[in-house]
């Protein structure tokens, strides 16, 4: 039995547009008219775990599941702009705090690319101190440089000649790195000799 709560996913949409439409009455607590498929912390009562109203919902590839509809443009602009003014509210927090920082770098298709590619190189032991033995993650490092390859592939045609240089070249290099750490991984140690006596 594991300590970890459970998490279902909560589309907030919905309830966001039942609160506008419904008052809860005060005798009653408030609870969603439906109820979805979300994060939601399922309650450990007694060590033991309680079991969720309703049976967990299967993947939606798997049982065909409708999925929740798109974010409306009206929804999407609204959660912009609330994200931008919060991160500009973070913004300034941070500058109080440290006032000769100079301006945060702002977020491009480059900032993207080398994010992937550096978490993929420290997920193969990059950075490690002198001294001290690296942390591997070959699984990861495989997720993220697979990650890039898509990113190569669902981008095609859609990028500068620079972006689509950059791509290919960080691609390039981290599947070598990858090619390099495997076969160190993979080779077999010699065979020793065998023991005369």
């Amino acid at each position: 039995m594991s300590d970890t709560p459970k998490f279902e996913v909560i589309d907030r949409r919905k309830m966001k547009a039942e609160e506008e439409h419904e008052t809860p009455t005060p005798a009653a607590p408030a609870e969603p008219a439906e109820r979805s498929a979300g994060p939601r912390l399922v309650v450990h009562e007694g060590g033991r775990e309680a079991a969720p109203a309703e049976p967990a919902a299967a993947e939606p590839e798997e049982a065909g599941e409708e999925q929740p509809a798109a974010p409306t443009a009206e929804q999407s602009s609204q959660q912009k702009a609330a994200y931008d003014a919060s991160s500009q509210r973070l913004e300034d927090l941070v500058r109080a705090q440290n006032p000769g920082m100079g301006a945060p770098p702002q977020m491009s298709f480059d900032s993207l690319v080398q994010q992937l590619y550096v978490t993929s190189m420290i997920q193969m032991g990059a950075g490690t101190q002198e001294g001290q033995r690296p942390q591997v993650d070959i699984l990861g490092a495989r997720n993220t440089i697979d990650l890039l390859g898509i990113l190569a592939e669902k981008t095609k045609g859609n990028l500068s000649a620079a972006e689509e240089r950059t791509l290919q070249t960080v691609l390039f290099d981290a599947r070598m790195a990858f090619l390099e750490l495997t076969s160190m991984i993979t080779i077999k140690p010699p065979v020793p000799p065998p023991t005369q006596g």
